[in-house]
């Protein structure tokens, strides 16, 4: 008798242990359930995916059309560089009355530029120089714009080619020259550097 009890006892036990994790893993999936029927609820909400995929529409427009896209400088603006090594003036004045670094053009078609740009700056701190900015074409032609106290530091330049106004042609441009003059320099000797030569339209 003993032992038959103590089986019954187990057995039901055993069967409670089970129906209370039936029950749980039913509230479990029933709470599930719900959730998810939520979440679908929403997503097949026909005016809510409307106005989400509205929002996101006026958000591409506006990107794509009222704000400005800014490209770097070199690609806006660079036409052609003319050399990218620095270009070094060194001059000593005596017995030289000037020092010129040329370019040579090669009879260049420079009708649709508008505008030379370069860097340059002096060795010489305590030296205040006047660098002379030359053009020449193939008929001869020739045109300069002087630029006062060149920099201990590198200073950008950007000169408008209409205001180097001798020259009537520029089809065919022959060379152009980076000069310093004795009369220009308040040293006998010294360096000017000249970096990144580029033609701008």
């Amino acid at each position: 008798m003993t032992y038959e009890r103590v089986y019954d006892i187990n057995f039901q036990m055993d069967k409670k242990d089970i129906y209370e994790h039936l029950a749980n893993i039913y509230l479990d999936a029933s709470k599930k359930g719900k959730k998810r029927k939520k979440v679908s609820a929403r997503l097949h909400n026909k005016p809510f995916t409307f106005g989400i995929l509205a929002g996101i529409f006026c958000l591409f427009v506006a990107a794509t059309v009222f704000i400005p896209r800014h490209k770097p400088f070199s690609q806006r603006n660079v036409a052609l560089v003319i050399t990218t090594d620095t270009i070094k003036i060194n001059f000593n004045f005596d017995p030289a009355k000037k020092e010129v670094a040329s370019i040579p053009l090669n009879n260049l078609n420079m009708a649709t530029f508008r505008s030379i740009d370069f860097s340059a700056k002096r060795a010489n701190y305590n030296d205040v120089v006047t660098l002379r900015v030359e053009f020449i074409n193939s008929f001869n032609e020739k045109a300069e714009i002087y630029l006062r106290n060149i920099p201990h530091r590198w200073e950008g330049y950007r000169l408008n080619l209409a205001d180097f106004k001798n020259i009537k042609d520029w089809s065919s441009m022959k060379e152009l020259a980076f000069i310093v003059e004795e009369w220009n320099a308040t040293e006998k000797n010294g360096i000017v550097f000249i970096d990144n030569v580029r033609f701008l339209r």
